[in-house]
């Protein structure tokens, strides 16, 4: 079965009974442009977008093609020499198509199809939130946080035994890229690194204290997220994978819930230069579900974002990212996407997977997680694909899918919410966390170690399983989803379950 598709693709609407939780071609170099000929003419009532303008690393942006930027009609916000991608304004129609033929500029395109501002409304779901009396009623044994009892996709990773052994280090730190992290959360508090934190939302760092909280009519997803990473094991709520290592907010996301490519090229490239070990990105950049490099704006927009994630790794970081909530198949040789563009209208589309990407799952080097459910099946909605999903990890299903075993009472996981609050969310949202949490552990394990080694060593130490089949996780008689591979790898699982204690001990 396919999951309902929410525009905020990695919040999931599950069946009833749950909350909703919700790279590389260049264009050819030219010598001659009508940029350099004369400046554009804007109409007054012409649509502001904003653009991304990728050009050769490694310098400042050149006076020419910042000459031509604005002979084209736009306004340069900010550049990353470092990667070569510039963001600019501009209210020409035909920004992007001019400033392609450009000497130096390798490719181009419109980050939104909506204008600047955004005029959509959120329509992500609300959490199930704890009520008062059942945080104040918690009861754990010795040893652990109240709330840990109900959190069952600890031990589905062996995440308890492993905090026998450490907690994890202080020295490492997850970086939440999300739509913003309430660090005066009890929970989290105590392991916020405010230094690795920022606003990006505009493609432009903005460092004002608490720019990266989201206000409250925002999304408490990068809240929940940052919770099951690294909630303090300090007497009070649940605990996180990771309860020792620090986590840092990383907004990008704008307040109607859209992640757009200028906001998540300026979280990786912050994440990379403020010591950041593991990214977690439990989102897809908009508009476009699959970006395809046949499409000049789509294609821009892959690059920008390749850049800026390949950058980050090459810093010390390892990428984590959600598969994503529509129990797609990414390894097939098409896909139905009937929601891009998603901030104006979108069309059904088909597209081929290994052209289109879902960035930045997809993106090389990214970890790509899978979810599984209280039964260690994967979830009803995860999307899976032999030798895309790396690794699974729990990410919550229907209770009446997968129930947990007691105490444990909901098919969904424990996170923490805006407002020193905790509440259940599920989605593949929900499963990233969860690797990115274990990363941070092996991190802290072997502190020396680049991202390929930690990588390498969460693969070979996940717990191999073996294709669900015939699945059908909805029990009416029809196979929801076909896995492929072995035991060893496979669509549904990569390489295992991820295993917090393997990431302590060995």
């Amino acid at each position: 079965m396919t999951a309902p598709h929410a525009r905020y693709r990695r919040a999931v609407a599950i069946p009833a009974g749950m909350a909703m939780a919700t790279a590389l071609a260049f264009l050819p170099n030219t010598t001659a442009t009508a940029a350099d000929e004369a400046p554009a003419v804007v109409s007054a009532d012409a649509t502001p977008l904003s653009y991304v303008v990728n050009v050769k690393p490694g310098h400042g942006t050149s006076a020419y093609v910042k000459k031509a930027v604005g002979k084209a009609g736009g306004t340069i916000v900010t550049s990353y020499d470092q990667i070569g991608v510039i963001v600019v304004h501009s209210s020409n129609a035909d920004f992007a198509k001019t400033i392609r033929k450009v000497r130096g500029v390798q490719s181009a395109g419109a980050t939104r199809t909506a204008p600047l501002p955004t005029a959509v409304t959120a329509d992500l779901g609300t959490p199930k939130a704890l009520s008062a009396a059942e945080v104040a009623r918690a009861e754990a044994p010795a040893g652990q946080d109240p709330l840990e009892p109900q959190q069952w996709d600890l031990p589905a990773i062996k995440a308890d035994k492993a905090h026998e052994k450490s907690l994890g280090s202080s020295k490492v730190t997850v970086a939440v890229i999300d739509t913003g992290v309430d660090d005066t959360h009890p929970d989290i508090a105590p392991n916020f690194d405010r230094g690795a934190s920022v606003n990006c939302v505009s493609g432009k760092p903005d460092t004002a204290d608490g720019a990266w909280r989201p206000s409250a009519s925002e999304s408490p997803h990068g809240t929940h997220v940052a919770g099951e990473i690294a909630a303090a094991k300090n007497g009070v709520g649940m605990t996180g994978v990771a309860p020792g290592v620090k986590v840092s907010g990383i907004k990008v996301s704008n307040p109607d819930g859209f992640f757009y490519t200028e906001a998540v090229v300026c979280g990786f490239v912050w994440a990379a230069e403020h010591g950041v070990d593991v990214t977690n990105n439990s989102y897809y950049t908009d508009p476009w579900y699959f970006n395809c490099k046949n499409d000049p704006d789509q294609k821009a927009l892959l690059d920008a974002v390749t850049r800026a994630s390949r950058y980050a790794e090459k810093k010390g970081a390892v990428n984590v990212a959600a598969a994503g909530n529509e129990n797609y198949d990414l390894a097939s040789d098409e896909i139905t996407d009937p929601s891009s563009p998603n901030d104006t209208t979108p069309g059904e589309r088909v597209v081929d997977p290994s052209e289109c990407l879902d960035i930045p799952t997809q993106l090389p080097g990214v970890v790509t997680v899978a979810s599984t459910g209280a039964k260690g099946l994967k979830s009803s909605f995860s999307n899976y694909g032999l030798g895309v999903a790396d690794i699974a990890a729990p990410g919550g299903d229907s209770t009446a899918y997968q129930k947990p075993e007691p105490p444990a009472t909901s098919g969904l996981i424990l996170g923490t919410l805006p407002g020193g609050k905790w509440g259940y969310m599920a989605g593949t949202s929900m499963a990233s966390p969860h690797v990115a949490g274990v990363a941070a552990l092996i991190k802290s394990t072997h502190p020396y170690a680049s991202p390929a080694l930690v990588k390498a060593l969460l693969y070979a130490q996940a717990d191999a399983k073996a294709c669900t089949d015939p699945y059908d996780i909805d029990a009416d008689g029809k196979i929801d989803a076909v896995c492929e591979g072995s035991k060893n790898r496979n669509g549904f699982y990569g390489w295992g379950i991820a295993d917090a204690l393997d990431a302590v001990t060995k």
